[in-house]
């Protein structure tokens, strides 16, 4: 059973930027993340708490809207904040990277508000992080500050939904799918149509030139079909029956990467040029993907160890890939020869490597060992097993365990 609807939960990043929107006007602030994570809902709710009055509008149509649209709530919310006086207002628009570019229009109205000393703060709220990335970087440096929302983890989805630990490796992190899973198959329709399809073909497809959108697809199913296996990019083109080369199929991974569905992790080198140019380890950003596409029912999946096996290291995989896109750590596997460690989590001078097992009886591997002994170092972790709980490993945030 559900214990409430989304809507009473608020995400703990609601705290955050509302101490940011609480402060003198001094940056924009743009809240980042994958689609259906709640940014909406976020801005919403902070609504009725905070002071000044918020202006919320969306340029998720069908058709893109233009930049004159963005100039025209600006101007209407411009108006209200010279009425409000000192309290100013807040504008929030939502899906700014549907607007072409929308960092050249934004960089002129803030600049325009900044010598004026005009009340009007401004909440920009985007469902394609890879998109909004470039448009900050671009014309935004020094204008802005980021609050990157990522999918749901286990406590929130405990939390607001009640689920349990088999609940939130089979369904995943979507507080919009939760209220679904009392009816498997529907909840797979939902995530396949609303989700997987929405993020490729409007978040992906529709902004970003694509040459070839099938091989695209292809990929996404076999980042989910193949999560938590490293898979040279050669294998992938052999597997896809595509005759394409391995910097485009690169290329469609970071894509997806950036529309917060599938990443490839690099191996861990001790150096960043070595660590680009590896093979990649296929990870989903919510296993909820990941099961899905596979279209197995939640019991076919407790009774099948191999597929749960994944399943589970695609869903550690997810909780350090998801603070690793937050900015809190770099995220890597590690193999050489026979030897493997299934994680390696690096946050300024500290390495943390992670094994993850799935049977009660799962000791780690020589892996740590060898990793340890190669870099020197000697923090290792062990998930599942005879090490630390699946359970409580993914209730607390990662920078517990890099700090621990």
């Amino acid at each position: 059973m559900l214990s409430k609807p989304s809507s009473s939960y608020q995400r703990p990043q609601a705290a955050e930027l509302r101490r940011r929107l609480g402060e003198p006007r001094r940056f924009i602030q743009v809240v980042a993340g994958p689609r259906q994570v709640g940014k909406t809902t976020l801005v919403q709710q902070l609504a009725d708490e905070i002071g000044p009055d918020v202006r919320y509008a969306s340029a998720d149509e069908p058709t893109l809207r233009g930049n004159e649209w963005v100039a025209q709530q600006w101007e209407a919310a411009r108006l209200e904040a010279k009425q409000a006086g000192p309290v100013g207002v807040v504008l929030a628009l939502d899906e700014i990277q549907k607007i072409p570019d929308w960092s050249e229009t934004v960089k002129r109205l803030w600049d325009e508000d900044t010598r004026r000393e005009l009340p009007l703060r401004v909440v920009l709220l985007g469902s394609a992080p890879l998109l909004i990335a470039r448009g900050m970087t671009e014309s935004l440096a020094g204008r802005f500050e980021l609050l990157h929302l990522p999918h749901w983890s286990f406590p929130e989805m405990r939390d607001a939904f009640g689920f349990d630990l088999d609940q939130f490796l089979f369904f995943g992190g979507y507080p919009g799918a939760a209220p679904l899973a009392a009816e498997p198959r529907r909840w797979r329709s939902y995530v396949i149509d609303s989700l997987i399809e929405t993020s490729i073909s409007r978040d992906v497809l529709l902004l970003t030139r694509v040459d070839k959108p099938a091989l695209l697809r292809r990929l996404f199913e076999l980042a989910c079909r193949y999560s938590g296996q490293i898979l040279s990019y050669t294998k992938m083109l052999g597997q896809l029956q595509d005759a394409g080369n391995t910097t485009t199929l690169a290329h469609y991974l970071d894509l997806l990467s950036g529309a917060g569905m599938v990443r490839g992790l690099q191996k861990f080198a001790g150096d960043a040029a070595r660590s680009r140019g590896s093979i990649p380890k296929l990870q989903v950003l919510n296993t909820a993907l990941m099961n899905a596409m596979a279209g197995l029912s939640p019991a076919e999946v407790r009774s099948d160890h191999e597929y749960r096996g994944r399943l589970v290291e695609s869903a550690v995989g997810a909780h350090l890939a998801n603070a690793a896109a937050g900015g809190e750590c770099e995220l890597f596997y590690w193999r050489e020869r026979s030897a493997e460690v299934d994680f390696v989590v690096r946050a300024g001078r500290r390495v943390l490597a992670i094994e993850v097992k799935s049977t009660a009886q799962g000791r780690a591997r020589p892996g740590a060992a060898a990793f340890s002994k190669a870099f020197n170092q000697q923090r290792t972790l062990l998930v599942g097993g005879d090490g630390i709980d699946l359970e409580e490993f993914l209730a607390q945030p990662v920078s517990h365990w890099i700090q621990a």
